[in-house]
């Protein structure tokens, strides 16, 4: 009887531990996913505000910067993903337990992170450039060219991501590189697919907007991205290292 008494408060005693570390992943993934879509949402609609004084590369550093910052405050608390897609991959990879819900966590932290970076934009800048959200140049580039531009962006991302955090010697650039890869990415592909990686990214800005046109894109590309990286490499990266 003691025995059973025992075993039933341990079983008590991981159930909370379980459920604390879910609480930190939560609203680890939710301030950091908020964090970086106020500065990459934010940057658009602060440059539409100033007439285009700031430019592409202010656009692209400001979620840069965010990503960098994110990771290395969460990093260890919860991998920093901050990006559905990047979730999906780390799945795949097994990276992350199927187990206990932590899905379901993630996403829901970091839609509802996103979904919060736009209501504060709304109420700091109003409704400008629809928060920031995301448009893809049909007039200087066929569909077909930019789908494929925001997949490879999205599987750029996702290939440098498992390449920094699963390569022994790189600890401590991990934050630089995958902020400068999605610097990079927007800097160069910004102009052709309206680059987002993130479905996070762009669906915020279109629940609080209204602005649903070409969220179909960014609802999709990304996954595609992700995940063939994700599938590619599930084997090399198969354990941390």
């Amino acid at each position: 009887m003691n025995l059973w008494k025992k075993l039933q408060r341990l079983h008590l005693l991981k159930d909370k531990l379980v459920s604390s570390k879910n609480k930190k992943i939560f609203f680890a993934e939710l301030i950091g996913t908020f964090t970086v879509i106020v500065f990459a949402t934010g940057s658009v609609v602060l440059d539409t505000k100033l007439n285009g004084a700031l430019g592409l590369p202010f656009i692209a550093i400001a979620p840069a910067i965010a990503v960098a910052i994110g990771i290395y405050l969460f990093g260890k608390t919860s991998m920093a993903h901050f990006n559905p897609a990047v979730t999906v991959a780390f799945l795949i990879t097994k990276h992350l337990e199927r187990k206990k819900g932590l899905l379901l966590i993630y996403l829901l932290a970091e839609i509802l992170g996103g979904i919060l970076a736009s209501f504060f934009i709304y109420f700091i800048f109003g409704n400008q450039v629809h928060l920031g959200a995301n448009a893809p140049n049909y007039i200087d580039f066929p569909i077909y060219v930019i789908v494929g531009t925001e997949i490879f962006a999205s599987a750029l991302l996702m290939f440098v991501i498992l390449l920094v955090i699963f390569t022994k010697g790189l600890e401590n650039f991990r934050g630089v590189l995958i902020g400068a890869t999605v610097g990079l990415d927007v800097f160069l592909f910004g102009l052709i697919s309206g680059v987002s990686m993130n479905p996070a990214r762009s669906l915020a800005p279109a629940v609080v907007s209204g602005y649903y046109i070409d969220l179909w894109l960014y609802l999709t590309a990304p996954f595609i991205g992700t995940t063939i990286v994700g599938l590619l490499l599930k084997k090399k990266f198969s354990s941390f290292s």
